[in-house]
């Protein structure tokens, strides 16, 4: 595999507090990704999926310290407790956010938002700006690009806005795109072409993708490795065939058959909801609290991820021999 185009190792983002203990908003993520290859991240509302994201792409909240390494085209961006990532946004890495249309100025067209990124990204001449925004526009699929460009935000829909955003992100022609949910706004369809379009962009373009997403489908069928992330730590990090096959720590077992798709087919018990909520202990495993395998170990010393992949972050693996084939044709139908 090429160098990675994206490494991350330790990230660790504290709110500090000067009445009471840090809150520590992510505790220990760690995954790469290479030019050309896709990786999801995957896990319950809350778990620091989007704070990671943001971490890379320097867009913390304010007072937010930042320890461990994000590394981008093997350069270091993390200094004196804070990313440093300015330069590389829009440029070098494009993001969609989750909400697309409170990201987008209500005031101006969708035109000109378009033509602003070109001309960032150095298309000096207004008519080929034009031209590459109503391009832009037509192979995200949306229709008559040359009438929407004269449009505003609120006159389209939600998953049009969604669509302009990643028209926005791509524009400058980045290496790393971050996608927060970037197609829970579109009709399944759609979601299918313009999931398509990025498989494309990453294999012809040497695009490397940051997905995060709550659809484990989408995971299955788009991501090359799957990153599990609970309370702000990476429990486990593998290839998305070996993940779907039978994931080796308790909480990604759990986040996996709980998948809405799986219970309806019945045959794997959902786990009940405090499997997955709760308060963590301030140390040892943060799923101790409702894990069936828990030992006192876990309760008392927090595992760190293993080397190589699969990697996991567990005292006491789920075997391998107890993988289950069964979900992943599941969740991949």
């Amino acid at each position: 595999m090429s160098e990675p185009l994206l490494s991350v190792e330790g990230l660790k983002v504290a709110l500090p507090a000067a009445d009471r203990a840090d809150r520590v908003l992510v505790g220990d993520v760690s995954f790469a990704i290479a030019p050309g290859r896709t990786l999801a991240i995957v896990g319950e509302s809350g778990s620091g999926k989007s704070i990671t994201c943001r971490a890379v792409m320097g867009l913390l909240p304010e007072g937010c310290a930042v320890s461990g390494s994000i590394r981008f085209e093997g350069v270091e961006r993390v200094r004196n407790g804070a990313v440093d990532a300015a330069p590389l946004r829009g440029r070098r890495i494009g993001m969609v956010f989750q909400n697309a249309a409170s990201c987008l100025n209500p005031v101006r067209s969708i035109g000109a938002h378009l033509q602003d990124a070109l001309a960032r990204g150095g298309v000096s001449d207004r008519t080929r700006r034009r031209r590459e925004a109503i391009d832009l526009l037509a192979r995200l699929m949306l229709p008559e690009p040359e009438t929407l460009m004269r449009r505003y935000p609120h006159e389209l829909s939600g998953g049009q806005n969604q669509r302009v955003m990643l028209a926005l992100a791509l524009a400058q022609g980045p290496g790393l795109l971050i996608a927060d949910e970037a197609t829970t706004a579109l009709d399944v369809l759609v979601q299918a072409q313009i999931l398509s379009l990025l498989h494309g962009l990453s294999r012809e373009r040497g695009l490397g993708v940051l997905l995060v997403t709550h659809d484990l489908g989408v995971a299955a069928r788009q991501a090359d490795e799957v990153c599990v992330v609970y309370r702000g730590y990476s429990v486990e990090r593998s290839p998305t065939s070996a993940f779907f096959e039978g994931p080796r720590h308790p909480y990604a077992a759990a986040l996996l058959a709980s998948a809405p798709s799986l219970r309806r087919r019945g045959g794997i018990d959902a786990p009940p909801e405090t499997m997955l909520s709760g308060d963590g202990p301030a140390q040892g495993c943060a799923f101790a609290h409702s894990c069936p395998r828990a030992a006192h170990r876990c309760r008392s010393e927090r595992p760190v991820l293993s080397p190589g992949g699969p990697a996991f972050a567990c005292h006491d693996p789920i075997p391998s021999d107890d993988a289950r084939p069964a979900v992943a044709a599941a969740v991949r139908r």
